[in-house]
């Protein structure tokens, strides 16, 4: 009977580093940061701004581990294999919920990935080159109707929130453009600036500096009223279109079957972090606002996101040549 009952504590003995290792001691090696988008982008740009705090708060490195291509589903479907002990976390960007539907993925966002918080949302602009005559969307609306698919407009990439909240636009109001994907932010921005393309539907983050100087006119942004981060620049429900409204977002993700201590304490460390002021402020002051969400809320965004933007891209029979 002492023989069994030491064998028994031995085997606890045992166990228990582990339950620590995952739990109590987290984290207790560099945490990896999957950012899947180029080094540059907005993603980029927002997990750099929260990395060091969040990193001082953990009391932990927290690696940037840039791993862009296929929009964001390269990095999603690196997280999804991660192991789910709390080493890897994701930002992603508002295509993972078009990618479910758009992409054939080895995984699955709402399966594979536990939602942790959205970290915050933001208006898509529509601009056009300052050479071209258009004030606001609905001249353009006008102008495509007398004559469909004669003006352009680009995105980031097909399948992008840009893309299917412009062809949501043209399907709910009876107008024609011709999309003009582009292979990310950065070449298309530089495209709209050069007025090879006469409007760029994007979000304010890597259009704001070229807004402020005039190169770029903003039409519309996709916001329910006004955003402070367009100034002077009525909604598109504004304008006459319905109650559209198709905010683009940031989102913090996990790997399915963390233990939820590690998820909460990831949480906790995280929405302190994003409401400190300097941190707040200067990821605002990109085009965004900060909302660090629950999980639970987190999820139910997610799973909305991408149940609405799954349905128009059946509607529009959207795939990844068109």
């Amino acid at each position: 009977m002492q023989r069994r009952k030491v064998m028994t504590l031995a085997a606890l003995g045992l166990a228990a580093p582990t339950v620590l290792r995952a739990q109590g001691s987290w984290p207790d090696r560099p945490i990896r940061l999957i950012v899947p988008w180029a080094p540059g982008g907005s993603t980029d740009t927002v997990a750099r701004l929260f990395q060091p705090r969040l990193a001082a708060v953990l009391g932990q490195s927290v690696v940037i581990e840039n791993r862009g291509g296929a929009s964001g589903s390269i990095g999603a479907s690196e997280m999804a294999r991660a192991p789910a002990d709390g080493s890897a976390w994701m930002l992603a960007y508002d295509n993972e919920a078009p990618n479910q539907t758009l992409l054939r993925l080895n995984y699955k966002t709402m399966e594979d990935l536990v939602p942790v918080s959205l970290v915050a949302t933001g208006p898509l602009v529509m601009t056009a080159h300052k050479d071209t005559p258009f004030r606001n969307f609905r001249e353009v609306m006008e102008a495509a109707k007398q004559d469909p698919e004669r003006l352009n407009y680009a995105t980031s990439g097909v399948g992008g929130l840009a893309h299917i909240a412009t062809t949501l636009l043209q399907q709910q109001n009876g107008f024609k453009l011709t999309h003009v994907p582009y292979r990310g932010g950065g070449p298309a921005v530089t495209a709209a600036v050069a007025g090879e393309i006469p409007l760029f539907m994007t979000n304010v983050v890597i259009v704001s500096q070229h807004i402020r100087a005039g190169t770029l006119r903003p039409l519309g942004v996709t916001t329910r009223g006004e955003t402070r981060h367009v100034p002077g620049t009525q909604s598109f429900a504004q304008q006459g279109f319905g109650n559209f409204e198709a905010p683009t977002w940031w989102g913090f993700f996990g790997r399915a079957g963390t233990p939820q201590p590690i998820v909460d304490r990831m949480h906790a460390a995280l929405k302190q972090v994003l409401n400190e002021p300097a941190v707040k402020s200067r990821i605002e002051e990109q085009g965004c606002d900060i909302v660090a969400s629950t999980p639970a809320e987190a999820r139910t965004f997610v799973a909305a996101e991408i149940e609405r933007w799954g349905a128009v891209i059946r509607d529009n029979n959207i795939r990844v040549d068109s």
